[in-house]
């Protein structure tokens, strides 16, 4: 067997988008939310459904995934491979935005519906170790949970590193198909899930068509370049912050030196005068304890600079 790349745009949508075939989505928003009971996602309808590109290096028609469950709750899952500006208002204007959609001006606001914000993320978006996080607004001093419509879940995939022997739970199992599946020859054993086997079904290329291939292929080369694009960006930046860095640092150099100096020189001339004025002084008769009251000089220093002269 021979699995796609689920972070590849038309891979990520042929599994999760296909609004023919929802059973993955379901099982793997059930899993991410963590749902029981009546609670559980049964059926969603997919908003967004993708239309293949029928041409190489095509662009695919959406860039996330919105659907709807059969309660009226709102999901945006969303495949993200590089770590872009501005993603965590991106998020959160995604979800504000779907959130407040849902009702047109002077309809009542009971009818809004929970919206939920999905993210896996090819880089690393926390400073924790944990590879799966949930953001919720709780009361500051006594964590509770009111306001409760909009949340937020990041997958991490570079912070997953379980085996498949370690994997413990179902976001556990989801996680490793995501991250690893392209490097699988084989589904693993004892999957229970039937969506995350559906999944692992679909991502098997043998399935896809010529079509579907060329514009895997395509999304492929879009992900390759733009990761090259930001690489040269980044090393650029870099460049150029370091030549601006050398430039302002000659610069500053070249004005510390110069003011070292002038300060330099100042000493310089100072004590070469100090020096001129204790031989002159020595020279007709006066003694060494009144040249150090005179030029407010320390003793030793006078008698230092007579015994070099008298060499």
């Amino acid at each position: 067997m021979r699995f796609v790349d689920v972070k590849n745009d038309v891979a990520f949508h042929k599994i999760f988008g296909d609004s023919e075939k929802t059973i993955s989505l379901i099982s793997f928003l059930n899993a991410v939310l963590e749902l029981e009971g009546t609670h559980r996602i049964s059926s969603v309808t997919i908003e967004n459904p993708l239309q293949f590109p029928v041409v190489l290096n095509g662009k695919t028609c959406v860039l996330d995934i919105g659907a709807t469950d059969q309660q009226g709750r709102k999901f945006i899952v969303e495949m993200q491979v590089a770590d872009k500006v501005g993603f965590i208002k991106r998020a959160q204007y995604y979800t504000a935005r779907d959130f407040s959609m849902q009702i047109n001006r002077g309809e009542q606001y009971p009818r809004l519906r929970p919206t939920h914000f999905v993210g896996i993320l090819d880089f690393n978006l926390t400073e924790n170790g944990y590879y799966f996080s949930r953001h919720k607004t709780l009361n500051d001093e006594t964590g509770e949970h009111l306001l409760k419509d909009m949340q937020y879940f990041f997958i991490e995939l570079k912070k997953f590193n379980k085996k498949i022997h370690e994997l413990q739970n179902l976001i556990d199992q989801w996680t490793f198909f995501i991250k690893n599946a392209e490097n699988l020859t084989l589904i693993p054993e004892n999957l229970s899930d039937e969506g995350l086997k559906a999944a692992y079904v679909t991502a098997e290329q043998f399935g896809w068509t010529a079509a579907e291939l060329r514009a895997y292929d395509g999304a492929g080369v879009r992900i390759t370049d733009g990761i090259q694009e930001l690489a040269f960006a980044t090393q650029k930046g870099i460049s150029e912050g370091l030549k601006a860095g050398v430039e302002q640092g000659i610069e500053q150099g070249m004005e510390q030196g110069l003011k070292q100096g002038i300060e330099q020189g100042i000493k310089q001339g100072e004590d070469r005068k100090v020096t001129e004025a204790i031989i002159s002084f020595y020279s007709v008769g006066v003694s060494l304890e009144k040249i150090s009251l005179a030029l407010n000089v320390p003793l030793e220093y006078i008698e230092e600079i007579i015994k070099n002269q008298t060499k």
